[in-house]
C-alpha cells in the first residue's frame, strides 16, 4: 500500500517590498497626526486670546460705514444752494478761524450738491489729531463733528496694532502678522486631522452632532463649524498679511502686477535731499482740484484731496466715479499743488484682473467685494472665534485627564504598599 507523501513546510516567504512600504505609511500615519496635534494645540493655546481680540474688533468694524453714516446723518447734508461752492482752499482759509481746529491735511469733497465736505487735520506736536469737521460748502460754516470717528479709529488701533505705542512702525504690526500665520497653520492642520474615512460625504464634513455632551459635543463643534468658516479665514489671513510684513506685500505685487507697475509700487520713498530749500510758495488745493477736474472730465462721485506730509508739493488725490460700488473702485493721482501738472495717474479701469485684487485687498479683506452678504458672512465668521478658542481649551484639558493614570483609591491600600 502506497502512503501519500506530505511535502513538509519549507520557510516562509519574505513579505515583499511595497507591503513593506504599505506597513511603514500605516505606521508613519498616526505619528504624522500626533504630531500635527501637538502643533495645532500649542498654536491654539498660545493665539487663542489674541485670535480673539481680533476677530472680535474686526466684528466691530464690519458695518462701521453704515454706521458712522447713521450716526452722522444729520451733519453729512445740507440744503442745495443756486450759489457757487466755495473753493477749497477759501473753505480752508475759512476754517482758520475755528479754535484748536490744528492745520487741514486732507479734504473730502463731492459732486453732490447735498453734501457737506468731510476735512481732516494733522496731527499736532504732541501727536495726537483733532476730531475731523464737516462743513458747508457753501459758506465754510461748522456743521459737526462725526460721531463714533474717535471710537472706530481706537478699534482700528487694537484690531491691526494692539494700541502699542508706534502704530504701524511698532510691534504690534509684526505681532498680529505672527498671529495670522498661526492660524494659517492651524487651518491646514485642523483640516488634515478632521479628514474623515468618507471625504465625499457631505454630512459628514458639515452637520455637527448636537444630540452628543461633553468632548463628544465640543469636538463635534470645533470640528464641523470650523469647516464651514475656514475659507473665510484662509481669505482673512492671506489679505491680513498684507498689512503686517513688507516682504509678504512686495511678493504679493511683484505676483499679480505687471513687471513695470510693481516695480514702481516697490520702489522705496525718496525723501527730500538735504540742503534742498522747501518750496517758496504754500501749497493749496486749488491748482491740484482743477487738474483732476480737467483730467476727470467724466466728473466723479467724490474725491479725496490730501496734502504732503514733507516739504515737497506732489499732491495724492483720490477720486471715485459715480459707477463705483467699493471703495477700492478708485483712480489715483500724484499732482503738482504749484503747477498743476499731473505727475502719475493710475486708473482703475486700466488695472489688470491681479491689479485690481490688490487694489481691493481691503475690501476683500472684510467681505465688501460680496455685498453687505458677504461683510454680513465675514462678520459671523469673525464672531464665532472664541467659539473655536474655548473648544479648543476644553478639548485640550480632556485629552489631559484622559491620559492621566488613574490612581488607586487610598482606602483599598494594602499596608506596606
Amino acid at each position: 500500500m502506497r502512503c501519500r507523501s506530505t511535502r513538509s513546510a519549507g520557510p516562509s516567504k519574505p513579505p515583499s517590498r511595497s507591503s513593506r512600504r504599505r506597513a511603514s505609511v500605516s505606521r508613519l500615519g498616526p505619528t504624522i497626526k500626533a504630531a500635527l496635534l501637538q502643533v495645532h494645540s500649542i498654536a491654539g493655546l498660545v493665539l487663542a486670546l489674541l485670535l480673539s481680540l481680533i476677530a472680535l474688533t474686526g466684528v466691530i468694524m464690519s458695518f462701521e460705514d453704515e454706521i458712522v453714516d447713521q450716526l452722522n446723518a444729520g451733519i453729512m447734508q445740507v440744503v442745495p444752494r443756486t450759489t457757487p461752492a466755495l473753493l477749497p482752499d477759501e473753505l480752508v482759509a475759512r476754517l482758520k478761524a475755528v479754535p484748536d481746529s490744528g492745520k487741514v491735511t486732507a479734504i473730502m469733497l463731492s459732486s453732490d450738491p447735498s453734501a457737506a465736505v468731510h476735512v481732516r487735520f494733522a496731527r499736532d506736536e504732541q501727536g495726537v489729531r483733532p476730531s475731523s469737521l464737516y462743513v458747508d460748502p457753501y459758506d465754510g460754516h461748522v456743521l459737526g463733528v462725526p460721531r463714533g470717528e474717535d471710537f472706530f479709529a481706537t478699534v482700528r488701533r487694537l484690531h491691526r496694532w494692539l494700541l502699542i505705542p508706534g502704530d504701524a512702525k511698532g510691534w504690534g504690526r509684526q505681532i498680529t502678522g505672527v498671529a495670522a500665520l498661526g492660524l494659517i497653520v492651524m487651518l491646514i492642520s485642523g483640516l488634515v486631522l478632521r479628514w474623515p474615512r468618507r471625504a465625499s460625504s457631505v454630512k459628514m464634513w458639515l452637520k455637527p452632532n448636537l444630540g452628543l455632551s461633553g468632548r463628544g459635543l465640543h469636538r463635534s463643534l470645533h470640528a464641523v463649524i470650523g469647516t464651514w468658516v475656514l475659507p473665510v479665514y484662509l481669505v482673512m489671513t492671506l489679505t491680513g498679511l498684507w498689512y503686517s510684513f513688507d516682504w509678504y506685500k512686495d511678493g504679493v505685487v511683484w505676483l499679480l502686477s505687471r513687471p513695470h507697475v510693481a516695480a514702481a509700487k516697490m520702489q522705496p520713498k525718496q525723501s527730500r535731499p538735504p540742503g534742498r530749500p522747501e518750496p517758496a510758495q504754500t501749497v493749496g488745493f486749488d491748482r491740484a482740484w482743477s487738474a483732476l477736474q480737467h483730467e476727470e472730465s467724466g466728473g466723479v462721485a467724490r474725491a479725496q484731496l490730501t496734502l504732503p506730509a514733507g516739504p515737497g508739493t506732489v499732491m495724492r488725490i483720490r477720486s471715485w466715479p459715480k459707477d463705483s460700488t467699493l471703495d477700492s473702485m478708485r483712480d489715483e493721482f500724484r499732482i503738482d499743488a504749484i503747477t498743476g501738472q499731473v505727475v502719475s495717474a493710475e486708473r482703475y479701469a486700466d488695472k489688470t484682473l491681479g491689479e485690481k485684487a490688490i487694489a481691493s485687498v481691503l475690501d476683500i479683506h472684510r467681505g465688501a467685494v460680496l455685498g453687505w452678504p458677504g461683510k454680513l458672512a465675514f462678520m459671523i465668521a469673525a464672531a464665532l472665534m472664541p467659539l473655536f478658542a474655548i473648544t479648543g481649551v476644553l478639548l485640550y484639558l480632556s485629552r489631559r485627564k484622559l491620559r492621566r493614570p488613574a490612581q488607586p483609591p487610598l482606602g483599598r491600600l494594602v499596608p506596606g504598599e
